[in-house]
């Protein structure tokens, strides 16, 4: 029999103390009908006590949720005990009062419904309490079609199911609908393009051009009408008084319509007075608003005008983003925010593991420094979704430990936690099999903004000169790296309904990473520019409709194909 202190637990708790003794389980399925569960005043929202005696099991906390997250922590020290329970308490409570996670819906793949359920389990199992599924052109509207046609998207009905299953976990779902910039899905449409800011496609600010169409022209007032008509209909269908409306990253305002005002009254400005504009539409709904903060935080002097019921999201996925400097101006002007890091999953293939750690810890440190109110871990699809989703899985328990107690779990390994609870693994394999290949980033050559290298030469024509430093003996090395960090994969022993998934999901994984490398020296003339790449793409595709709807992949296949340099068939894609 372990002692309390001697079992993995994630969240890891804020203070355990073991006892004398052991409570003897019953025999036969674990009925925690008898534990003794009571409301008791006393600690913070959210938080419990768990008491184990010789003779009783006894959770208490100050409200239901705590009782769930006191029980939850119960079941996870059943999981690694024989029948003998060692004696011991627990008292344990949030750092952050909101702990979330949103989950990328519009760049390619749209989960099922098992999905979501499933990962709807897994976030409660690790004591979060926010959902939101960011979204474009993937909730069916029903006056708008054309735009999610292909996309396989979300109904009303399925978000209800879905927040009642939320619910029932503790779990806030939000609402999402980008609401300004991002909106290319839209306004590729004949019917929408001439809400365009820029018709006919506009210059990105890291150089080159996109020929398509991006935000909303602000000025326009048939653009106010769109998001009228959406927020009309997408509201109702979620419980929860949160609505993020996006507003991130809106590059091309002041390049087309606008660029007369922009001059004369400033980019900031112009953009300031659209996001009170929609402000007013979710206000007027009983909702409080939640917008990205990257553009209002390049005009600083605006911020104070900011509405003190609205939200900001600080977001920044690298390891040393300012989310310090951001918030504490967020905080200086009474404006709410949360800090929102990310899992590193997207433009990498494997997952960029180092990189993760360092930006969830810092946005937690910041977070808790500056009185954010909520942590929001991000994990986002671009450029055709190519990770599976057990490449995020790292990111979400490590973002869930930081967010619950970062004094606790910052320096905490979280390899055990992630065999034990995540991937419930008996032989121990997972856990550091997925952090290594999330590794290999590092293995490649220098550092890149959210990407890996490795992603981008596979992205790249056969034959693009590397990278300054990216070498041919790098990608040698990097290629026995990930072949030494997947051989254990057989051995794994996971205790899930999706392990054989999941075991083929890495695998093929793998196979793309060493394609990567073999691009690459192909470019250095010393391999096959793409081995097995009808192998890769055939199980691509399987894998992707394992966990996700059929919308999407034609668009995702064909760039990956593209990728490998092979033809694509589009009948060959089951829809």
């Amino acid at each position: 029999m372990k002692k309390l202190s001697e079992l993995v637990f994630l969240p890891a708790p804020r203070t355990l103390r073991d006892g004398e003794g052991a409570f003897q389980m019953p025999p036969g399925p674990k009925d925690l009908g008898g534990i003794s569960r009571r409301i008791e005043p006393g600690l913070p929202a959210q938080g419990y006590r768990l008491r184990i005696t010789p003779s009783r099991i006894e959770v208490s906390g100050p409200d239901p949720a705590g009782l769930f997250y006191g029980v939850t922590t119960l079941l996870q020290a059943l999981q690694q005990s024989d029948g003998a329970l060692a004696s011991g308490e627990i008292v344990d409570w949030p750092d952050f009062p909101v702990r979330g996670v949103m989950l990328d819906v519009s760049r390619n793949k749209v989960p099922t419904m098992a999905t979501l359920f499933s990962l709807v389990d897994m976030f409660a199992g690790l004591k979060l309490n926010h959902l939101q599924l960011y979204t474009e052109h993937t909730f069916a509207y029903r006056d708008h079609e054309e735009v999610w046609a292909e996309a396989s998207p979300l109904t009303c009905g399925e978000i209800q199911q879905l927040d009642a299953y939320c619910r029932e976990r503790f779990i806030e779902l939000a609402a999402n609908q980008n609401s300004f910039g991002h909106m290319t899905r839209w306004l590729t449409h004949p019917r929408y393009r001439h809400l365009a800011e820029c018709t006919h496609g506009f210059d990105w600010p890291w150089g080159g051009r996109s020929e398509e169409p991006f935000s909303l022209d602000p000025s326009d007032p048939g653009s106010a009408a769109l998001l009228e008509g959406l927020f009309a209909e997408l509201l109702p269908c979620f419980s929860s008084r949160i609505f993020n409306v996006g507003c991130d990253e809106t590059f091309d305002v002041g390049q087309g319509k606008n660029r007369e005002q922009c001059g004369r009254r400033g980019r900031g400005r112009v953009y300031l007075d659209f996001l009170l504009k929609i402000h007013g539409m979710v206000k007027r709904r009983g909702r409080t608003m939640m917008f990205w903060g990257d553009i209002i935080m390049e005009h600083p002097e605006l911020v104070p005008e900011l509405p003190r019921d609205a939200i900001a999201l600080e977001w920044g996925y690298e390891a040393d983003h300012p989310f310090a400097a951001h918030g504490e101006r967020f905080a200086a002007s009474g404006i709410p925010f949360w800090v929102c890091p990310g899992t590193s999953s997207w433009n990498s293939i494997a997952g960029r593991t180092d990189n993760c750690l360092g930006n969830l810890r810092c946005a937690a440190e910041s977070g808790l420094a500056h009185g954010a109110a909520g942590c929001l871990i991000t994990d986002w699809g671009d450029n055709g979704h190519w990770q599976v989703l057990p490449v995020s899985f790292l990111g979400f328990a490590a973002g869930a430990a930081f967010s619950w107690c970062l004094a606790t779990n910052a320096e905490r390994d979280i390899v055990p936690g992630l065999d034990f609870h995540v991937f419930r693994d008996r032989a121990n394999i997972m856990g550091a099999l997925v952090r290594d290949l999330g590794n290999a980033y590092r293995r490649a050559g220098g550092k890149l903004h959210n990407a890996s290298h490795l992603f981008n030469i596979l992205r790249q024509p056969a034959g693009t000169a590397l990278p300054e430093s990216v070498s041919p003996r790098s990608l040698r090395e990097t290629r026995m790296f990930i072949e030494a960090a997947a051989e254990p994969l057989d051995r794994a022993r996971m205790d899930r309904p999706d392990a054989a998934l999941m075991r083929d999901e890495l695998a093929n994984t793998v196979r793309l990473l060493l394609a990567a490398c073999d691009r690459g020296l192909g470019s250095a003339g010393e391999a096959d520019p793409a081995p097995g790449a009808r192998r890769i793409l055939t199980e691509y595709r399987r894998l992707w409709l394992a966990r996700n709807r059929a919308g999407g992949l034609l668009d995702s296949a064909g760039s990956l194909a593209k990728a490998l340099a092979i033809a694509l068939d589009g009948s060959e894609i089951p829809v």
